[in-house]
């Protein structure tokens, strides 16, 4: 046997694993290490929960902006009704309550306890209509969504939610509640339930959800559900601030219930603001 043949084929060989090794994939996977797969174990869905009050920044490659401004309430609120109480005892103690200092937040607190037209603020909802671009985006959690009833009243008295979240309906009064309600959006009765417990419902529907309770017919709240996540509720200034829209030309609204809703036409550029004001007349009576 010739040895120069011999010796020649791990020379070949070896040029071969060398050739084979200097060869680069071409795409964005070999740029990015983060794209290959990895041998650490099985692929895992992820999934998050809704987070109402912050949009999670747009997908990756899509330019956002922001829309921020203030809101102006009309010279004149409508006058408060009058509450009547089947339970004398329990309302006594819920203002004994008050003024021991256990008032609730004043974010969860209903309007009629907020204080003053500036109270009315946590009643009003600035929101974008839906759009193509503004579909239900992933965002990280952010702690359950609740309408409580506290003091023989609802609060928060509004509360704005993203389509298919749930809202729990905690019972904290010493008396039995049954929160329902008749909507088109959503119609449900949750029965009567008494002190400590909860009741949750989902809400699938866009729409305005009007809720009270069958014992206690001055209680009331709304529940606002919108088909994107672009929303906010301004502060007790008025002023709001709703961040990572992708850019584009939308239709924002200024919602409150004793008002006919507000809309503006905004164009939303990358990287900037987009300044809106809205003024809603709250003499203003709506059906």
């Amino acid at each position: 046997m010739d040895t120069r043949a011999a010796s020649a084929i791990p020379a070949a060989a070896i040029l071969a694993c060398a050739l084979a090794a200097a060869i680069v994939p071409d795409g964005p996977g070999a740029a990015d290490p983060e794209s290959r797969p990895t041998t650490t174990g099985p692929a895992v869905a992820a999934s998050v929960v809704s987070d109402p009050a912050v949009p999670a920044p747009a997908s990756r490659g899509v330019a956002t902006g922001r829309l921020e401004g203030r809101v102006v309430l009309g010279p004149r609120l409508s006058s408060r009704r009058m509450r009547f109480s089947a339970y004398p005892d329990a309302r006594t103690a819920a203002a004994s309550r008050q003024a021991a200092g256990s008032r609730p937040a004043a974010a969860s607190r209903p309007a009629h306890a907020a204080g003053g037209p500036a109270g009315e603020f946590a009643n009003v909802v600035v929101y974008l209509d839906a759009a193509p671009g503004l579909e239900r985006r992933g965002r990280s959690a952010g702690g359950e969504l609740a309408i409580r009833q506290e003091g023989l009243a609802f609060g928060p008295h509004v509360l704005p939610v993203l389509k298919g979240s749930i809202v729990s309906f905690p019972n904290t009064d010493p008396v039995f509640h049954n929160v329902f309600s008749l909507s088109r959006a959503a119609s449900f009765d949750l029965g009567r339930y008494p002190r400590g417990e909860a009741k949750s419902v989902r809400f699938d529907a866009p729409g305005v959800v009007k809720v009270f309770c069958h014992i206690h017919s001055d209680m009331s709240a709304v529940v606002l559900v919108l088909d994107n996540p672009y929303f906010a509720v301004p502060g007790a200034a008025g002023g709001f601030r709703i961040d990572g829209i992708p850019a584009g030309e939308y239709r924002a609204v200024a919602w409150h219930e004793r008002a006919r809703p507000v809309a503006l036409s905004v164009r939303i550029a990358p990287g900037a603001a987009t300044p809106a004001e809205f003024a809603i007349p709250l003499e203003e009576t709506v059906d």
